[in-house]
C-alpha cells in the first residue's frame, strides 16, 4: 500500500527530520487510545535553531517561516509514535502556538499560519484543526516559535 503521506511530503519536495530528542525531563509524545499528545516542538531547521523575536526585528514571514518547522519536527515526532507508518495519521486535532514576541507585536496568529497552512497542504481536511496562537515573553534557547500538537491516529 502507498503511503499517501510520504508520497505528498515527496511531491512537495519535504524531508522530515528524525524526531527531536526530549531537552528536559518530559517524553516527546504520549499516546493515549488513538490520540497522540506531541510536546512543543521547538523553530529549528537544517541550519539550526531559528532564534529571534517578532516585532524586534523578526518578520511575520520569518516567523511562519519558523512556525513550518515546528510542525515538520511534529510530523517528526507522529513518525516515530507511530514506528515509522504515517498511514495511522488520521487528522490534526489542535495544535497550541507560542511566538516570542513583543508586548507590542498582535500578529501571532500570522506567525502559527505557517505550521497550519502546511499541515492543510500535506494533508488537506485532514490537517485542519482547533488552534490557539499566543505571545510569549521568551521561548527555550531564545527560539522564535515552539508548537505543540494532538492528532489522532487510526
Amino acid at each position: 500500500m502507498t503511503n499517501a503521506i510520504e508520497a505528498r511530503l515527496t511531491e512537495l519536495g519535504v524531508t522530515l527530520p528524525d524526531a527531536p530528542a526530549p531537552a528536559a525531563n518530559y517524553v516527546p509524545f504520549v499516546l493515549s487510545g488513538n490520540m497522540l499528545y506531541v510536546s512543543g516542538q521547538i523553530s529549528n531547521g537544517p541550519d539550526g535553531l531559528i532564534l529571534g523575536k517578532l516585532g524586534a526585528g523578526m518578520t511575520v514571514e520569518e516567523g511562519a517561516a519558523a512556525a513550518r518547522t515546528c510542525a515538520l519536527s511534529l510530523l517528526a515526532q507522529v513518525r516515530a509514535a507511530c514506528d515509522a507508518d504515517l498511514t495511522r495519521l488520521k487528522r490534526v486535532v489542535k495544535l497550541v502556538g507560542f511566538v516570542n514576541s513583543t508586548a507590542d507585536f498582535t500578529d501571532q496568529p500570522k506567525v502559527i499560519n505557517g505550521a497550519s497552512d502546511f499541515m492543510v497542504e500535506l494533508l488537506g481536511d485532514a490537517g485542519r484543526h482547533a488552534r490557539s496562537a499566543v505571545s510569549a515573553a521568551a521561548l527555550p534557547l531564545g527560539v522564535a516559535v515552539e508548537i505543540e500538537g494532538i492528532f489522532e491516529l487510526a
